[in-house]
């Protein structure tokens, strides 16, 4: 009778250890960067609101920072903000940095930028 001999098919324990590596710093990652995307779309969300709400440039600005309160942004304040008049309308843009702290000295720089305006890039401060 002949000897079927099959090999074992599956992961190794050195594969298995590097799988649960990747995931874990795929896990810190994502752990770090969704609430400061979350910060950034109550951001883009304010200024859309703040736009609505006033008519001059401090109105906008006073507006954005309450809705800033209400919603834990952190990152930008109403000072931060670009008011300006593209073709007859006014439009609010921002832009800001986010340093996220990894691990010893590793860190991920983010950087933002938003506006009301369709087709325009926002500004980017400098």
């Amino acid at each position: 009778m002949p000897i079927l001999r099959n090999r074992q098919r599956g992961i190794s324990l050195t594969g298995l250890i590097a799988a649960l590596v990747v995931l874990g710093i795929a896990g810190l990652l994502a752990m770090r960067i969704l609430p400061a995307y979350a910060e950034y779309r109550a951001v883009s969300s304010a200024i859309v609101k703040a736009k609505a709400a006033g008519s001059t440039p401090q109105e906008v600005r006073a507006s954005f920072d309450r809705s800033a309160e209400a919603n834990y942004i952190t990152s930008i304040a109403g000072r931060d903000l670009t008011v300006e008049r593209i073709d007859g309308e006014q439009q609010v843009s921002f832009a800001y940095d986010r340093k996220i702290h990894l691990v010893g000295p590793a860190s991920l720089l983010l950087e933002y930028s938003g506006s009301t305006a369709r087709n325009v890039p926002a500004a980017r401060a400098e």
